[in-house]
């Protein structure tokens, strides 16, 4: 009897972790299939950064807009103004004071990572990253650990949240190597517009 138990137990268990490994699967394919829907998306942001060195977080706000497949302008409103767009191959970082912003290729990159963690993109570049996903009551938390050798020296993983009612990726999170970690929230949402 006890022999019987146990393999019902073992069965059980086995089943349990087979259905997980399933909806893990169902999760990041219907995050990468609300991304493929979206073209457009705009929101307001507010972005915290928490750094070793500092012990008060910084806080900034702003705007975002993003249009598939590589339009981005990611506004500054607050503390001071400035503004990251990416059109195409082409990317420039103005900031406050400044008449004319200049092309930076970092910025670009930046840009192109925002833009692709928040229309959940990054979720389908599986040469990019390694993807474990789970589902909460409210969203879906999805992981990625870079793979590229430049990913890996900036960042240990980043983390995707998708509103599920919204049916939207609206806080991003940016786990650095060196402990820091930079927090990025959507309110406001409006898609395909």
């Amino acid at each position: 009897m006890k022999r019987l138990i146990l393999f019902i137990g073992c069965c059980l268990m086995a089943i349990t972790l087979s259905a997980q490994t399933l909806s893990e699967q169902e999760i990041i394919r219907k995050m990468a299939s609300v991304a493929q829907a979206t073209k457009s998306i705009q929101a307001n942001f507010t972005q915290t950064r928490y750094s070793k060195m500092l012990k008060e977080a910084q806080v900034s706000e702003g705007k975002m807009f993003c249009q598939q497949p590589d339009k981005l302008r990611w506004e500054y409103t607050s503390p001071r103004q400035s503004a990251l767009i990416l059109d195409g191959t082409d990317a420039r970082l103005t900031k406050e004071g400044s008449k004319d912003g200049g092309r930076n290729k970092f910025a670009g990159e930046m840009a192109r990572l925002i833009m692709n963690s928040v229309a959940g993109k990054s979720l389908t570049d599986n040469t990019a990253f390694e993807v474990s996903a789970e589902a909460l009551p409210t969203e879906y938390v999805a992981t990625l650990l870079p793979l590229r050798k430049e990913m890996k020296r900036m960042y240990a993983k980043l983390v995707l949240h998708f509103d599920i009612k919204q049916s939207t990726v609206n806080k991003v999170e940016l786990h650095e190597k060196n402990g820091n970690r930079t927090v990025i929230e959507l309110h406001d949402i409006q898609t395909n517009k």
